[in-house]
């Protein structure tokens, strides 16, 4: 990769490193996700600790000879957005959410601009839980576990809104008789299609979501559903 210079990004996680550095996991426009250490931070007189700091949009320049690069520049591009109590929360669910689904070095350009839109969109009146659920399908599909929504699995016959499906998360949803212990409504599941979510269906698809995303993530669970 070589000498990258002034690259869009957002930091997800740092950790220490040594006696005076950080390893900072960050989320970059056209790199995708990349660790770099940032060499001195610790120290009182480094101005780049208060900067390296999640939900800043910063631009990052660094050097890249293995996995893990080495800071050499960053910049703090605009004021970060205002992200305070729940919305605070969704944030950090968010960039655990893409430490554990984003490979490093894999680019998700669409991913990266649906990230800054809804880091703004947080730090607004809105509503969070409908922004989160269309960020989570939207996640998936780019890492390759797209949901089907719109038909069932066996056989691709479409989603009826009356309906009441179980949805497997390595296949997608099967026709059940009625209500139930994990069972999703077909207008729930064709809201979460065209991504016009009422509050009505939010309950329902937090819990597909949960279940969904929890599959794909093994057996370590998400730290920060314990903070909601």
């Amino acid at each position: 990769m070589g000498r990258i210079q002034l690259e869009p990004a957002y930091v997800l996680h740092s950790r220490s490193f040594r006696e005076t550095s950080l390893i900072v996991e960050a989320f970059t426009r056209e790199y995708g996700r990349v660790a770099v250490v940032a060499r001195g931070v610790k120290s009182a007189r480094s101005r780049r600790r208060n900067i390296l700091q999640p939900f800043r949009p910063l631009l990052l320049s660094w050097n890249q000879k293995s996995d893990l690069g080495t800071l050499t520049g960053v910049d703090q591009v605009a004021s970060p957005p205002a992200l305070q109590g729940q919305a605070l929360y969704c944030g950090l669910y968010l960039n655990e959410l893409l430490m554990r689904l984003l490979h490093r070095g894999d680019p998700h350009i669409e991913v990266f601009e649906r990230y800054r839109q809804i880091l703004s969109e947080l730090a607004s009146d809105a509503s969070p839980q409908p922004l989160l659920r269309v960020f989570e399908k939207h996640l998936l599909e780019a890492t390759g576990y797209a949901m089907l929504l719109d038909r069932e699995h066996n056989g691709g016959a479409e989603i009826q809104p009356e309906s009441w499906y179980e949805y497997q998360p390595q296949r997608g949803p099967e026709l059940r008789s009625g209500p139930g212990k994990n069972r999703v409504s077909g207008a729930t599941l064709l809201a979460l299609h065209a991504e016009i979510l009422n509050e009505g269906d939010l309950p329902e698809l937090r819990m597909l979501m949960r279940s969904v995303i929890g599959y794909h993530l093994g057996d370590k669970p998400l730290a920060s559903l314990s903070l909601f």
